[in-house]
């Protein structure tokens, strides 16, 4: 029988991480979020806010963890229900989780908090951060991710580029194409070459949510584009061949409801 954990998920198989253990740090019954992507497959976001807050104490999260069976584990994975930043205690779950030895530590966040120096210094000690930047212009931003007032492109995309200065660790820019910006590549490319990630991660919706994905034609044509622009730097897409991963979540289908991005 699958137990219903409360604050972590899985493992699922991460065409990005492979067998991947999630953490939701909020773990709420609804999204918490700065954007309103519309291709969340969570679904709409009823609660906007950039409001750091603490939403689970880290020795209920590490008690789960250690919890767990024997299972293979490629990473643990903080995701989930909504944007992972806003947890006010993120640092202090990473270096727990961390200090547990159990698998590298990996954060996806919407870049929507990067702009402090406060987040950024607590994803230091992550060993992966995957950001995201879907939109090449302030008017992107607003019909693909339509955030939260406070969030302006121009501060989003120098938070990443600061990030990126400050982080030793690996850092992945994950790209989603859609009809609505499909076109948008060139425009990527110039704001790739300013980041300078170690990988871009050509994504699009695979997932059943409120919009269709781009052909997988579109998404190599793209991923060639950037490739051949963006010498130095891996370019994956989620439609790259891979062999299916043998994973047996021990999650009930309940908790994987809030697998995220």
């Amino acid at each position: 029988m699958k137990r219903t954990f409360k604050y972590i998920y899985g493992p699922v198989a991460s065409w990005r991480l492979g067998s991947s253990l999630g953490i939701d740090s909020l773990s709420q019954e609804e999204k918490i979020c700065g954007f309103n992507c519309i291709y969340c497959q969570l679904g709409p976001t009823l609660c906007y806010t950039v409001k750091r807050q603490i939403f689970v104490p880290v020795k209920d999260i590490i008690k789960e963890i250690n919890d767990l069976p024997s299972i293979h584990i490629d990473y643990i994975t903080f995701a989930g229900s909504g944007e992972p930043t806003l947890a006010r205690n993120l640092g202090q779950a990473i270096k727990a989780v961390k200090a547990l030895g159990k698998a590298p530590v990996a954060v996806l966040t919407n870049s929507s908090l990067l702009h402090l120096d406060s987040v950024r210094k607590e994803l230091l000690p992550a060993d992966y951060v995957s950001v995201k930047l879907d939109a090449s212009s302030p008017e992107s931003l607003q019909m693909i991710n339509d955030p939260d007032k406070t969030i302006q492109f121009a501060k989003l995309l120098s938070g990443i580029i600061e990030f990126r200065k400050q982080y030793q660790g690996y850092l992945a820019l994950q790209i989603m194409f859609l009809e609505q910006n499909k076109n948008d590549a060139d425009k990527m490319i110039s704001l790739i070459k300013k980041i300078k990630p170690d990988e871009v991660q050509i994504n699009t919706p695979l997932r059943k949510c409120a919009v269709k994905p781009q052909a997988k034609k579109n998404i190599i044509k793209i991923k060639k584009a950037i490739a051949a622009a963006c010498k130095g730097i891996a370019v994956v897409s989620v439609y790259d061949k891979k062999e299916r991963l043998d994973i047996h979540s021990i999650s009930a289908v309940e908790t994987l409801k809030r697998r995220g991005k």
